[in-house]
């Protein structure tokens, strides 16, 4: 028996009424982004256009002008709170020659020499800054590792062998470049938690000197040389659907 077209139409609709408008909150989630310009967040001084909106998503080509910290900043602050972040590499024109061969317990990987391993590989960088501080950043980039580690923990020399493998992922859940992932990060009391794409990547790791409350920024990552070569992965990034639901 035949399918009625008009049946066929209704069913291929469906998708499109059931899917959320883009940057339109859940149930119990505030967003921190309207799709139309920066309202809620603070442009560097001086920045010169590079932050921008584009098409309902911030789009951001890693050459602000400001001359100070070129970070995208919320302006309000928080303290324990679920984030949900969609974000996308748009290019990884720089092939950064030093990326670490990670393992499970946040060290890096040796040769029989005991000289650290390090891969050449196509990378961009960014991350969410939490709490008001670029220390307490959950990274987007290609690592191997992939995204959602907490770098600035990690490779710290005070920090201790338990948080170093607290704040290493547990998965490498990235989507090809040029896709959309989307981070949920939970912040309550010390202990942050990081589920990227459905994956839990940081299960739980509790940091003693995490600061009660701050801000949440979007990093600014990478610059050119004299030449207008890139010299460091750039953060060359587009985020939307930013929304936050502040916890008791």
């Amino acid at each position: 028996m035949k399918t009625p077209l008009l049946l066929v139409a209704a069913l291929l609709a469906v998708p499109a009424l059931t899917r959320a408008a883009d940057n339109a909150p859940p149930p119990g989630f505030t967003a921190l982004f309207n799709g139309r310009d920066f309202t809620g967040w603070r442009v560097p001084a001086g920045d010169n256009g590079h932050w921008k909106v584009v098409n309902g998503v911030i789009d951001y080509d890693a050459e602000s002008e400001a001359p100070g910290d070129k970070s995208l900043w919320s302006e309000r602050e928080f303290g324990d709170f679920e984030l949900h972040v969609d974000w996308r590499i748009k290019a990884t024109p720089y092939i950064n020659p030093g990326v670490p061969y990670v393992l499970p317990d946040g060290t890096h990987a040796r040769d029989i020499t005991g000289k650290e391993l390090r891969l050449a590989l196509p990378d961009s960088d960014s991350g969410i800054f939490l709490r008001g501080e670029g220390r307490y950043q959950v990274n987007i980039w290609c690592w191997p590792i992939g995204s959602g580690e907490m770098y600035g923990v990690r490779t710290d020399p005070k920090t201790p062998p338990e948080l170093r493998a607290a704040v290493t992922p547990r998965h490498q859940a990235d989507k090809p470049v040029g896709e959309w992932n989307r981070f949920v990060i939970t912040v309550r009391g010390k202990t942050v938690t990081v589920v990227l794409n459905g994956v839990t990547v940081i299960p739980g790791a509790t940091i003693p000197d995490l600061p009660p409350r701050g801000r949440i920024a979007l990093q600014h990552h990478g610059g050119k040389d004299r030449n207008g070569n890139w010299n460091s992965p750039p953060s060359l990034l587009q985020f939307k659907n930013i929304f936050i639901r502040e916890l008791n």
